[in-house]
């Protein structure tokens, strides 16, 4: 039907009600529409957090820490550490590294200048120092600091005790005089070492001294009348190095003498540079002149010398010398050595169950260096040994699997680089783990007497995540120290019920009751306790 424009056209009933039921059914159908979209959505949801709660191996609502070690809190006792000392590390802060090859202290140690400390004492603890213009420097061979001159003066004069080599008079026995040295200009007659003193033989005086210096940048030493009974060249026994010594560059120097062979041999970085035979036939059979000193007399380190001096050492054998390698035959001339270190920290207590997640690290690495990092892991530390549990290798920053427990433990390794010149370092360690969440107890609990015996029953807990219930019982509110029982002692992990009779009760005593729930993840985790409840068994008295 055409409507003229501007004509008012009125429904006829029959039209209106076609029009209602069109207007009906659309509306109908965005309904259904509707419904169906919502129904969808639903459904999706539904099915996300099955996934969740089927796949997630770490249950909704766990909650992720974090344990820091050094830092700026600083670096808490390590159950271990070899090879490893403390340096400055990232940020100012303190770090752990490799610690350098510098000699030990032994019993045979008659002075140790590491000049590791502000007051560069003797760290055998047997030379007082009387004069010092040594300072220190960080351009160290071994540890931290050397020490430095300027060739103005003696660099350090030191009086040995009653207990020293120098400090008492009489025969000395094997030894050996080693140090790193590193000369600014290696000029003739600059002095190492000078020890000046006398002797009687027969009623004269007979002069002794040990010198060391430069002579056509060459390293010479001198032993005057210190042999006794060695008169050749007026009984000195001199020998130079053959290897020029190269300004500005470290290196090892030893003379060690064996009083069993009579052997005196000189050896710049391991290698040697000059040896003699002490004795009546100049070769390794014949007597041998044992060295004698004389009057106690201070020694003096670096005289008009300039450069830095570093491991002054001189060792004292009262027999024989102990091995080739003390004479330098297998030096290790490395800063650091080559094989690396390692530290472990103490058990790192969590709580029951946690999940190791990854370990972080700010470290810091130069080239051919390396860190490696090692977990481990349980729930009771006392019975752990070096290799059990098995040390599991991890990488920094990603994802860990299979750690858990009430305790963790890493170890880390640290290896130089190939020359052993650099070191790598930590500043930082950081272990990222996820609690899982101790499940809720059960709502409703209801304890009801019997002959001698309780029966506690429970409604199961809402949580998911619960995996069984530890029932606790006593004779006092609140305390459930219950021993009695036949089926055990207090709390008793009666497991996934929700019923348990306990028998062997005093008749006529009141009980109280109180359940918890303990995780399906693992039994040590438990949750808070239920509502008490009590009961009081009849039946005959004892």
């Amino acid at each position: 039907m055409t409507v003229p424009l501007g004509s008012r056209h009125k429904y006829t009933p029959l039209e209106e009600g076609a029009f209602n039921a069109v207007a009906c059914n659309m509306s109908r159908a965005v309904l259904v529409t509707v419904v169906m979209t919502l129904n969808a959505i639903k459904k999706i949801l539904i099915l996300l957090i099955l996934c969740l709660v089927v796949f997630t191996e770490i249950p909704l609502f766990s909650e992720t820490r974090t344990l820091v070690l050094g830092g700026k809190s600083g670096w808490p006792t390590m159950y271990e550490m070899q090879h490893i000392t403390t340096g400055k590390g990232r940020f100012g802060y303190t770090c752990l590294e490799l610690e350098t090859n510098s000699p030990a202290m032994t019993d045979d140690t008659d002075m140790l200048l590491h000049f590791e400390s502000r007051g560069m004492e003797d760290t055998a603890g047997k030379y007082k120092i009387i004069k010092n213009n040594f300072v220190r420097t960080r351009d160290a061979a071994q540890g931290k600091y050397a020490a430095l001159n300027r060739g103005t003066a003696t660099g350090m004069i030191l009086h040995g005790s009653e207990k020293s080599m120098f400090g008492s008079s009489g025969y000395v026995g094997s030894f050996s005089l080693e140090f790193w040295l590193a000369p600014s200009v290696a000029g003739n007659g600059e002095t190492v070492l000078s020890w000046r003193s006398s002797r009687g033989v027969q009623g004269y005086p007979m002069y002794q001294n040990i010198t060391v210096l430069f002579n056509n940048n060459k390293l010479e030493w001198t032993f005057s009348n210190i042999f006794d009974g060695y008169t050749t060249n007026s009984g000195d026994v001199a020998f130079t190095s053959r290897s020029n010594i190269i300004p500005d560059k470290w290196a090892l120097h030893k003379v060690s003498f064996d009083n069993k062979t009579g052997l005196l041999e000189y050896r710049i970085n391991g290698r040697i540079e000059a040896l003699q035979y002490i004795t009546a036939t100049g070769h390794e059979r014949g007597v041998v002149y044992q060295p004698i000193l004389g009057v106690p007399a201070d020694i003096e380190l670096c005289s008009s010398f300039t450069g830095r001096l570093d491991d002054f050492r001189i060792v004292r054998h009262l027999g024989s010398l102990p091995s080739p390698a003390d004479t330098g035959a297998n030096l290790n001339l490395n800063l650091y050595d080559v094989s690396g270190g390692r530290f472990v920290t103490q058990p790192l207590m969590t709580k029951a169950g946690s999940v190791l997640d990854k370990v972080d690290a700010v470290t810091d690495v130069p080239e051919q260096t390396d860190v490696r990092l090692f977990v481990r892991s349980g729930d009771n530390y006392f019975g752990w040994t070096d290799t059990e549990p098995e040390w599991i290798p991890v990488t920094q920053g990603e994802k860990i699997r299979d750690v858990s427990g009430l305790y963790f433990q890493v170890a880390v390794e640290l290896y130089p680089d190939g020359a052993g010149k650099k070191t790598p370092s930590i500043t930082e360690l950081t272990l990222e783990y996820t609690e899982r969440p101790a499940p809720l107890p059960p709502f409703t609990v209801k304890a009801v007497p019997g002959d001698c015996s309780v029966t506690v029953s429970w409604g199961f807990s809402v949580d998911d995540t619960a995996g069984g219930y530890y029932l606790y019982y006593g004779e006092r509110p609140g305390e459930y120290l219950g021993r009695i029982a036949v089926e055990g002692a207090s709390p008793i992990n009666v497991g996934n019920v929700n019923s348990v009779t306990l028998t062997g009760l005093k008749s006529g005593t009141i009980y109280y009751f109180a359940v918890s729930s303990w995780s399906r993840y693992d039994d040590h985790i438990t949750g808070n306790l239920s509502q008490e409840v009590f009961a009081r068994p009849y039946g005959k008295k004892e």
